[in-house]
């Protein structure tokens, strides 16, 4: 029989824990250090919200029916996982220590979880309307670069829960050895980050580390809702730099 290296059952773990895309037929998954290859993953889920952006707008579509379009699609192909993340988090937040981790259990959304959902998407759709052409660029990038906000937050804080569904990728982790996918992607990556601002890639990875950074302070840990919500803080940021910095290019490719 083949063997099969351990890394790659880990990489099809992947695809199908943190995306709704169809799994693949070969080989058997395994579940365990599979956070390591989450930025990959976006990296797959932002070209796919390019590939909409470019097409639609061939087909005419104006830049305020893109914008909603290329963010639905994100939010469905990852079957809602941050996103749900975010908002439980959310209400965890506002209920206080005492009743944190139980508000974060709880399946109904409370009112913080909304209205922290409504304004990441509204400084989501802002930025993307501001970055224009830049858009579907930055949305692979930071799609990926996001996504290493979790292997910081499991490398630096204890997972809350007892039998938490998501303490197996604190068990499983590796430290450094996990960033290794992610030095490799930043490979890849740049080409694409030659057409963003200059500070892309470490102002991405900065806020990534500073959204994980913060959320484990104010938690006190991590749960698997945190490492969700680290990723939507750390995306919606990276967006927003961009933005802020896209001005100095002038026109898209500098």
């Amino acid at each position: 029989m083949l063997s099969v290296p351990s890394w790659l059952r880990d990489l099809v773990g992947a695809w199908i824990f943190y995306s709704v895309l169809p799994a693949w037929p070969w080989p058997q998954p395994r579940f365990e250090r599979i956070a390591r290859f989450a930025p990959w993953i976006g990296l797959v889920i932002g070209g796919l919200q390019a590939g909409l952006w470019w097409l639609l707008s061939g087909l005419g579509w104006p830049q305020v029916a893109l914008v909603p379009a290329v963010l639905a699609l994100g939010l469905s192909l990852t079957g809602g996982l941050h996103f749900d993340g975010l908002m439980d988090t959310a209400d965890g937040l506002a209920a206080g220590p005492e009743r944190c981790l139980e508000a974060m259990e709880d399946s109904r959304v409370g009112a913080s979880g909304v209205q922290l959902s409504v304004v990441v998407l509204l400084l989501q759709f802002a930025a993307l309307v501001r970055l224009g052409p830049l858009a579907p660029i930055a949305l692979v990038v930071t799609g990926a670069l996001a996504r290493v906000s979790p292997l910081w937050a499991m490398a630096r804080f204890a997972y809350l829960r007892v039998n938490g569904t998501a303490g197996f990728h604190r068990r499983h982790q590796k430290g450094l050895g996990d960033a290794v996918p992610s030095l490799i992607l930043l490979l890849v990556l740049s080409p694409l980050l030659q057409r963003l601002p200059l500070l892309t890639a470490p102002l991405c990875l900065l806020s990534a580390l500073v959204a994980a950074e913060w959320l484990g302070r104010r938690l006190g840990g991590m749960t698997g809702d945190g490492y969700g919500a680290v990723v939507m803080l750390s995306e919606t940021s990276s967006l927003i730099l961009i933005a802020l910095l896209a001005p100095s290019l002038g026109s898209p490719g500098g």
